[in-house]
């Protein structure tokens, strides 16, 4: 079943690619640390995460990391997404692509080849938080096939120093 899984999401992330030949996906390393702080700032979050984090991230062997970057220039980084794993279950921790390139529907080739990347790790139940009212991210998750399972009220700090709620999302890899 998870073979079947990982042939599925890596059709869709080849597909996706030959759609949009100008970026492709890769592990990420350790040297990517910068340009994860760098992209994570042009987020809208109340707090973006340090560049130290980051490299804490990347050094943890229980993070998982896959950039979205150009074929021609792996080094130049249109976005990423951060998971960590305990036993055979995952949480993403953040997903983010660079303001310029949203809208092409590189996330779903980011995430499709991050999802293949945690089956091929073992991962079956993949779990995330997501604002309730991030429309975009959230019928990304759902075309993914991840259901809502709970609400965290004033989960999230909005930039004006309000809360949101936020929405956790699940999905089981084996059923895919």
């Amino acid at each position: 079943m998870m073979q079947r899984t990982l042939s599925f999401l890596r059709k869709i992330a080849a597909l996706m690619l030959r759609k949009k030949t100008s970026a492709f996906v890769r592990h990420a390393a350790q040297k990517d640390a910068q340009h994860f702080a760098a992209l994570h700032a042009q987020g809208d979050f109340s707090h973006a995460w340090s560049l130290a984090e980051f490299e804490g991230f990347l050094a943890d062997r229980s993070v998982l990391a896959d950039v979205l970057c150009d074929p021609s220039r792996p080094d130049r980084l249109y976005g990423f997404v951060l998971s960590r794993r305990a036993g055979d279950e995952a949480e993403i921790l953040t997903i983010i692509l660079a303001r310029a390139v949203r809208g092409r529907g590189w996330s779903r080739v980011l995430l499709s080849h991050h999802l293949a990347h945690l089956a091929s790790a073992g991962v079956s139940t993949l779990f995330l938080e997501v604002e309730d009212a991030n429309l975009p991210a959230r019928a990304l998750y759902e075309a993914h096939g991840f259901s809502v399972i709970g609400k965290r009220p004033g989960y999230y700090r909005r930039p004006d120093g309000s809360s949101a709620l936020a929405l956790v999302m699940r999905l089981s890899l084996a059923e895919l």
